[in-house]
């Protein structure tokens, strides 16, 4: 157990094999826990007790972090915030990476808070990076003896003597298993890691309080230690390798090639074989996404590699909510038969059903326009307080967002929109939930990547074609019957024909598309009460395009209406279908007409 300031006790390879197996077979999809859960109230009162610990981890931390908040502080009374912003946020981003890995990880997670720090921070903390020294291999086995309660050597043999990467929590090596030869990658967290990073939680939690007050003198209502709550739980869950196999184990179960995603892959886990502290995974040869030597000298497709990234992606966040937070080049392979192969599971993330739509639903009301429907879902979402003046934001999502309707979506770059929306959440008072943190920073990683990969990619652009079959096929859920009603019907119940036409057409290039559900969904919305107005309408179009419409359109408008007013569905889906080709055919001709 643990007393909440990193002492703990380890319990055997058949406990945590009992854990991972708990873990992966429960009804939910959400995160596996660690087995050791942050408690921060725990934490203090061990850690208080404990002055010689914390007195000189505080000034440590607190003597540069005073220093640059002088200097913030003095740039906003002289009027130079904004002027000066760029160079602070490098300052703080060098301060972040000198102060060890609690704080680099912080840092890291900060860097995807657009609530907390304007844009210029943003862009900085992105590049933090870990930059840490191996410890000794004699330190690592030692922790997996103790953890597993075995001999290193009579387990292991190492591929390659020193290790093949580290990182702020752990390093890896390269080992076999002399019991059968399999190759495996061995993952060992650095000694202490849960002593450090409780001790520097607590101080960060402590300094976050006064600074609470200091943003209430700037008139910034921020609560920075349940921010850093936040952070804790997320970070216990990091270091807890039991945890990360869980969810490795559970994301095969619902991503891997042979149950759900082509050319998905996901390394297989030895729980007997894995702790806490030491975590043990089938090893994996492949080429990184941005190696683009290797991948061409294999004749490995990048475009598709980077298609089945964000097409697994999506499904991730909008279909199952439980998705990989942290897709960066590092975590990921490509496999020499062409699979791409995800790494490490530390950082996952889970999104209901009510938040997963409310995002699509955001996007919804981005593409429309409508900015009073887009602060309603983020007041349902919580990301705005109850009794807040919604009008000034209306107005700068208004000024601040890109016409999507009228731009090339290919043009459309998921950071310039992710950052203007960053920019009003941080001038009003947002507060954004973990789960939007996590998404943000998943499709902000991941287009981050897919642009080395291919300097064209776009995600919002690879991502429409998902959006608009999602929306156009799942009835099963409030918000995307809304979400499709608000896409393909004005305020007054008019059909949008070329906004249909758009998204059958984006839809087509989304895997698993088909064209019938779309269409039945159509055909029961107007056979129901609530749609009495597309029959309306539908009769209007008949009146309003006779003189101008040919006869095969007449005709298929008047099948279209025969087939509804007697609940003939198969017959009004083929009308409904060749009907809105020929609005756009008849569109289109009177367009020519009207530039000859």
């Amino acid at each position: 157990k643990d007393n909440g300031a990193g002492e703990t006790n380890t319990g055997s390879s058949t406990t945590t094999s009992a854990a991972i197996s708990k873990a992966t077979e429960l009804p939910s999809l959400n995160v596996a826990e660690p087995l050791v859960p942050y408690d921060p109230i725990a934490a203090e009162k061990i850690l208080f007790r404990q002055p010689t610990k914390w007195l000189v981890r505080n000034v440590q931390i607190a003597v540069p972090f005073g220093t640059w908040v002088t200097g913030v502080l003095i740039d906003t009374i002289f009027g130079k915030s904004k002027q000066n912003r760029r160079n602070r946020a490098k300052q703080l981003n060098n301060i972040i990476a000198d102060l060890g890995p609690a704080i680099i990880k912080a840092g890291q997670a900060l860097a995807s808070r657009p609530d907390l720090l304007p844009s210029e921070y943003l862009d900085e903390l992105q590049q933090l990076q870990d930059n840490v020294p191996t410890f000794k291999n004699e330190v690592a086995f030692q922790i997996v003896e103790e953890e597993l309660n075995l001999k290193f050597e009579e387990v292991f043999e190492l591929v390659e003597p020193e290790p093949i990467a580290a990182a702020s929590i752990g390093q890896v090596y390269k080992a076999r298993l002399l019991k059968n030869g399999q190759l495996v990658a061995l993952k060992i967290q650095r000694p202490n890691t849960e002593e450090v990073v409780a001790l520097d939680l607590y101080v960060l939690r402590w300094w976050g309080g006064v600074y609470n007050k200091i943003f209430e003198l700037l008139g910034r209502n921020i609560n920075l230690q349940s921010v850093m709550d936040d952070f804790g739980n997320l970070l216990y869950a990091e270091i807890d390798y039991v945890a990360e196999a869980a969810n490795a184990r559970r994301f095969s179960e619902l991503y891997a090639q042979d149950v759900a995603i082509a050319d998905v892959f996901v390394p297989k886990v030895y729980s007997e074989l894995t702790s806490r502290k030491v975590l043990t995974m089938e090893w994996v040869d492949g080429f990184r996404l941005t190696d683009s030597a290797s991948l061409e000298a294999n004749n490995l497709d990048r475009k598709k590699l980077v298609d089945t990234l964000v097409q697994c992606s999506l499904r991730q966040i909008m279909e199952n909510g439980f998705f990989h937070a942290d897709p960066h080049a590092g975590n990921l392979l490509a496999t020499k038969d062409g699979r791409l192969c995800y790494l490490d599971f530390g950082m996952m993330s889970y999104a209901a059903a009510k938040q997963r739509n409310g995002f699509l639903l955001a996007v919804v009301h981005i593409v429309n326009r409508d900015w009073s429907a887009l602060v309603k879902v983020y007041q349902n979402l919580g990301f705005i307080p109850e009794g807040t003046d919604v009008q000034p934001i209306e107005n700068a999502l208004e000024d601040a967002l890109p016409d999507v309707l009228n731009s090339d979506i290919s043009e459309l770059n998921f950071k310039n929109v992710v950052g203007k929306l960053g920019d009003i959440m941080y001038t009003y008072p947002f507060s954004l939930p973990p789960f939007y943190i996590s998404i943000i920073r998943c499709l902000g990683v991941l287009e981050g990547l897919a642009i080395q990969v291919d300097p064209k990619s776009r995600i919002i652009s690879k991502a429409y074609p998902y959006v608009a079959n999602r929306v156009l096929t799942d009835d099963s859920q409030k918000e995307l019957r809304e979400a499709l009603r608000r896409l393909i019907f004005t305020s007054d119940g008019s059909i949008r024909w070329s906004r249909l036409e758009s998204l059958l057409d984006e839809a087509k290039d989304s895997s698993g598309f088909d064209v019938v559900p779309v269409l039945d969904r159509l055909i029961d919305y107007a056979i129901s009460s609530e749609g009495e107005e597309l029959l309306n309408e539908i009769a209007d179009q008949i009146v309003k395009e006779a003189d101008s419409l040919g006869r095969d359109t007449l005709i298929y408008f008047t099948q279209a209406a025969t087939a509804l007013s007697i609940r003939d569905e198969k017959s009004a889906a083929k009308a409904i279908q060749s009907l809105v080709h020929a609005v756009q055919n008849n569109k289109d001709e009177t367009n020519e007409k009207d530039v000859g």
